[in-house]
């Protein structure tokens, strides 16, 4: 439900930073998907994202390092310095470093900020590696197959089945996050942006900040921005008839979005970051940012198109 398929980079893809046996290893944003997300389907990853004129950053980082490789590869530790590599930390939402997410099966399960003691960083590792040992426990989990029913049903259309499916799973578990946000998701697919919002605004106390409500929030605030952007055949016309009126594409893309033909809607604005990043102050850059928060980290599209505006960004 969370993750995504392993796959194999392609040959343009980043390299990892190190090699496949390092416990301990530095990274970038462009290599994140492969140090992070594609490593984590077989063992937890976890993230420290760091500076180096961050004091407490230099007190965590060595204990983190310590506990990490005396777990003898239960666990792997990634480490991002945001002065050199901002775009993951900012698509993460990290506030203030030291900033540590771990990421199982392609999808942050846990993180903490600021300096710990050792035996805080210790139960966090240890944590982690009972998560990965009781991974395949899960697979059997009965919530965990209805969540997977309701989604396809969502995916397929049958909302009123996804509904009344994530209505029992929220009976036996109040605060399950992902059925939570499977509601809103489809009271947003029935164009009921009001009650979507409704619904968010009186998320539980416990899950209100989880990744799940944070991405259907997004994609709220992308919705309502899209109100105005105006008829699809409209704008398509403009655009063929003008192909670099930036904004004229970017108000189709927005359209497509609010549309649901996501995969067009991406295209669009990866167009304008290859015409012209530049274009209202990095503007096509920074609504892709938004539509990643809304597809959420792990979505294939997430996936591909992060590689797709690597590729752009740093030929």
């Amino acid at each position: 439900m969370f993750s995504i398929p392993p796959s194999t980079p392609p040959s343009s893809a980043p390299k990892s930073a190190a090699g496949a046996g390092d416990v301990v290893m530095d990274s970038s944003d462009r290599a994140f998907m492969v140090d992070v997300i594609e490593a984590s389907q077989s063992v937890p990853v976890i993230v420290d994202f760091w500076a180096p004129w961050c004091g407490p950053c230099k007190q965590l980082g060595p204990v983190i390092e310590k506990v990490v490789r005396a777990a003898k590869g239960a666990v792997r530790l990634v480490k991002i310095d945001t002065d050199k590599d901002p775009m993951i930390a900012s698509q993460l939402r990290v506030q203030s470093i030291p900033a540590v997410y771990a990421f199982f099966q392609g999808r942050p399960v846990d993180g903490f900020m600021g300096a710990k003691p050792e035996s805080e960083v210790k139960a966090f590792v240890e944590k982690l590696v009972k998560l990965a040992k009781s991974a395949g426990a899960g697979a059997d989990d009965p919530l965990e197959e209805a969540l997977v029913q309701a989604k396809e049903m969502l995916e397929a259309g049958d909302l009123q089945g996804a509904l009344e499916f994530y209505s029992q799973i929220l009976q036996a578990e109040p605060e399950n996050a992902p059925a939570y946000a499977g509601i809103i998701r489809c009271f947003i697919a029935a164009q009921d942006l009001e009650k979507a919002r409704t619904m968010l605004a009186r998320a539980p106390e416990g899950i209100a900040k989880d990744k799940e409500l944070a991405n259907v929030r997004a994609e709220l605030d992308l919705l309502e921005q899209a109100a105005d952007a105006g008829p699809i055949p409209e704008l398509q016309e403009a655009v063929d008839a003008a192909p670099d009126d930036h904004q004229a594409r970017f108000d189709l893309a927005m359209a497509l979005f609010a549309a649901g033909r996501r995969e067009e809607a991406v295209d669009a604005l990866l167009h304008i970051v290859r015409r012209d990043r530049a274009w209202n102050e990095d503007g096509a850059r920074k609504q892709l940012v938004k539509f990643f928060e809304a597809f959420g980290p792990t979505d294939p599209l997430t996936v591909q198109t992060r590689r797709k505006l690597s590729t752009i960004l740093f030929s």
